[in-house]
């Protein structure tokens, strides 16, 4: 087998946000697996160097930033840093989210804030700061990619959590228009739409009614796991660069909807 079959992302440079646990975890170690040099990016320090510790006693690359995505000067001083220790980013990850299900009557506004910011305003942050390392990268390869992380909740309706579907179908129409825009220019854009993963989100939520939803669910089926998540990231980016899936819905087999 050669090389480049083995490690397919080799030479590439992959920048994963909310890489400290869950779904981002999981892809920054696969996408390193495939070959790629990682750069871990979310705010627990302590848990992105073990993230790192991790990936480099299997061989592979990767450096952590710490860094908030709902700051844009943290995010941008992260983006040059990437440009001058590893020559830019030509697959982003942007993945990092929170999820604060409530019913609108609650008034949770604090909670909807913080899904706004982070959800909408923190994935702006990241695609601002490092789409034009994107750019040059696939003027230079030949292909680059964006992959934002939405949910099935973006086309799905799911009482009682309104803000947190509203901001991930920003996500979806989004990247649509993204991939229209970066698409000419060898960015290849795609919304990964998960349904229930289990995750550190689960452990977020206060509201009563949706953590119910929640056990329930977990009761009734198999829930996705972040390295099948990961999986897909991994099999979109080694996609030969002819090729965007635009949207891809990863459910599990027993949730209907």
């Amino acid at each position: 087998m050669s090389t480049h079959t083995a490690k397919p992302l080799a030479g590439r440079v992959a920048v994963v946000t909310g890489a400290s646990s869950g779904i981002g975890e999981a892809t920054a170690e696969k996408l390193a697996g495939l070959g790629a040099r990682v750069v871990v990016l979310a705010r627990r320090a302590e848990r992105l160097a073990d993230l790192v510790a991790r990936i480099e006693q299997r061989g592979g690359s990767a450096v952590a930033i710490a860094a908030d995505v709902t700051d844009p000067a943290a995010v941008r001083a992260a983006a040059d840093r990437v440009a001058a220790e590893l020559g830019g980013a030509d697959l982003l990850f942007n993945n990092a989210g929170v999820m604060l299900p409530a019913p609108v009557e609650e008034l949770a506004t604090a909670q909807w804030q913080q899904q706004i910011d982070l959800n909408v305003s923190g994935l702006m942050n990241v695609i601002g700061a490092f789409t034009p390392q994107l750019v040059a990268a696939a003027a230079e390869r030949g292909v680059a990619d964006l992959v934002n992380t939405s949910s099935i909740a973006a086309l799905n309706i799911f009482p009682t959590f309104a803000v947190y579907s509203a901001t991930k179908a920003y996500v979806t129409h989004l990247s649509r228009h993204l991939r229209a825009e970066l698409g000419a220019k060898q960015v290849r854009v795609s919304a990964i739409e998960p349904g229930i993963v289990g995750t550190e989100l689960q452990s977020h939520v206060t509201d009563r009614g949706a953590l119910d939803w929640l056990a329930g669910a977990k009761d009734a089926m198999e829930w996705l796991t972040p390295e099948d998540v990961a999986e897909t990231v991994g099999f979109l980016a080694a996609l030969p660069p002819r090729v965007n899936l635009q949207q891809v819905t990863i459910m599990p087999t027993g949730q209907a909807s």
